[in-house]
């Protein structure tokens, strides 16, 4: 892994000889002063040396072109891309992403202190910059069992390393407003750094109290008057726009002339199929196809995160700077024809052309579930009516409903006809035997059942079906494979993708990855799954820190009330 570095001065012997690469003709996006205009790049080594002609071993004719920074990722999870660092580096670097700003809070809820470690290892000669937060919530809450957990005594040494660029989103936004001593230690110790918000619908004197211990920015708006409070309020606001959690257009009007320098975009969590389509490049074509202009669009990848994250040194062309370097066909289109990273080619035209040497690194088996029988998933009937967990398409948050339960045999069972279906969360960490119960509309599933062992954030495995039999088969396909996503009806399993690695990425190529996962959303599809991508959505039906309802392997949670709340109504 590459981290860019704090000294910006050039070498004075680059000014004695001729350049490496001199990049002619093109148009610079200049995120300093504002301006678009002709100028040509002097690249010595991994530095720019100079705006200007200059004599050249090499000079590149990019007439006509736009040229940008390298962009930088300001808040992902690597992990849902469902691939190994070095396929999601190859990924994002063809879309002009140089520099990645990553939250391993999902590896690290399953291996803790290894797998931050394993992301590290892993990070490793790659065409990206690798930063990350540490993940500041393993686990999340104590409403879950998860497969390890950090305190500020786990991490704190970690902060002096230069890749270590602040602490991750905070989740625990209640722990921070009643002042539990451990979430304010861990503030604290990051205090000379970044702290990373996540607090979702927080507002008034709640906010500022989140606010005024330190954290900095936040990616989980939804709506116009929540950003707006918080930008207000000095945070810097992430408009994100992932594979699940679709907030981009709704919030983008907010970005104008007088705030857009606290803007930055995002993409939080992005499964292979998207991320084949591009990264960045496509929030930026989207932010001035939509009235943005280009030069502050493309500041909301580059200077802005750099200096969210005190990145010195990158998000900029200019002298002294690192020579990531983003070519562009036009400010309409946006299309990425070349990358450069610490001036070396690494991707031409949509193809990486970079070197490719993937850092394979040895990690533990993280399956553990006690033995399984069907009868461990039924739920006996203790009443008429029953909370359901609502999806909200294109968002991670949930609504509560109470409805009617079907039965049969005093059993509670999944209600095809009314789209209220069965879900369970089985413990996969310690074999405890713990399986949450409950019940979800808005699948749309007919027949059949679909499981995964991504569940955020402590990646228990989950699953949903129109019956028991599905729901079991498709559950122990996933242990059977070491973890991994199935599809499956009756006991018959339809398709299935092995995520071998904590149960959560692949050993395969990007491309393969996408396309087996494309064949199980059209195999849910044809059982009557009607979300744009179901795996990623039921990821988040596990996450209690994001409201209103969710279903964790010790059962269902009020997130409102920060508190369990039982599955049948009185």
């Amino acid at each position: 892994m590459k981290g860019a570095g704090n000294d910006r001065r050039p070498n004075v012997q680059t000014m004695k000889h001729p350049v490496d690469i001199l990049l002619t003709g093109g148009k610079l996006v200049n995120v300093f002063s504002g301006e678009i205009y002709p100028e040509n790049i002097a690249i010595k080594g991994e530095k720019i040396v100079g705006l200007g002609d200059y004599p050249a071993k090499k000079r590149i004719d990019i007439s006509g072109k736009y040229v940008t920074p390298g962009f930088i990722e300001g808040h992902i999870h690597i992990e849902s891309s469902l691939v190994g660092v070095s396929e999601f580096a190859k990924a994002v670097s063809k879309a002009g992403t140089t520099s990645v700003v990553a939250d391993p809070h999902e590896i690290a809820n399953v291996l803790g202190l290894d797998g931050i470690k394993w992301i590290l290892e892993s990070a490793k000669y790659q065409p990206i910059n690798l930063f990350l937060t540490l993940p500041s919530c393993v686990p999340s809450t104590t409403l879950e069992t998860s497969g390890a957990s950090l305190s500020s005594f786990d991490l704190y040494p970690f902060l002096s390393q230069h890749w270590v660029v602040g602490l991750g989103e905070m989740m625990n936004f209640s722990g921070v407003l009643s002042s539990d001593p451990e979430v304010l230690r861990k503030i604290s110790m990051a205090s000379s750094k970044h702290v990373d918000g996540h607090a979702p619908g927080l507002k008034g004197k709640d906010l500022d109290r989140y606010i005024a211990c330190g954290i900095t920015s936040e990616h989980e708006s939804t709506n116009l008057a929540e950003a707006r409070e918080k930008l207000r309020k000095g945070m810097y606001l992430m408009m994100r726009e992932g594979s699940a959690t679709k907030n981009f257009s709704d919030l983008l009007p907010l970005c104008s002339a007088a705030n857009n320098r606290r803007i930055i975009f995002v993409t939080d969590d992005t499964h292979p199929n998207d991320l084949l389509k591009g990264h960045l490049n496509l929030l930026v074509r989207r932010a001035i196809r939509m009235g943005v202009p280009p030069v502050d669009a493309v500041r909301a990848v580059t200077l802005n995160p750099a200096e969210c994250f005190g990145l010195k040194n990158i998000g900029a062309l200019a002298p002294g700077y690192e020579a990531d370097i983003a070519i562009i066909d036009n400010l309409k289109d946006f299309n990425v024809e070349m990358v450069f990273h610490r001036g070396l080619l690494v991707a031409k035209n949509g193809a990486y052309v970079g070197p490719s040497r993937p850092h394979k690194t040895a990690i533990r088996s993280s399956v553990n579930v006690k033995w399984l029988s069907l009868n461990d998933i039924s739920v006996p009937a203790k009443g008429s009516r029953i909370n359901v967990i609502d999806l909200v398409p294109g968002q991670i948050t949930t609504k509560r409903a109470v409805l009617p339960v079907k039965t049969a045999k005093g059993k509670a069972v999944s209600d095809p006809d009314r789209d209220v279906l069965k879900l369970v969360v089985v413990e996969r960490h310690l074999a405890s035997g713990l399986i949450g119960k409950g019940f979800v509309r808005g699948f749309g599933l007919k027949e059949g059942a679909i499981a995964s062992s991504v569940a955020h954030d402590s990646h228990n495995i989950i699953a949903v079906g129109a019956d028991d039999e599905s729901i079991f088969t498709a559950v122990v396909e996933v242990v059977k494979m070491g973890g991994g996503l199935s599809v499956s009806k009756g006991s018959q399993v339809l398709g299935k993708l092995p995520l071998p690695t904590a149960g959560l990425m692949s050993l395969e190529p990007l491309e393969r990855v996408a396309g087996t996962l494309d064949t199980l959303i059209r195999l849910s599809r044809q059982l009557g799954v009607r979300l744009e991508d179901p795996f990623m959505a039921l990821s988040f039906l596990a996450l209690p820190v994001i409201p209103e309802i969710k279903l964790t392997d010790k059962g269902l949670v009020d997130v409102i009330k920060f508190k369990p709340m039982s599955l049948f109504v009185k």
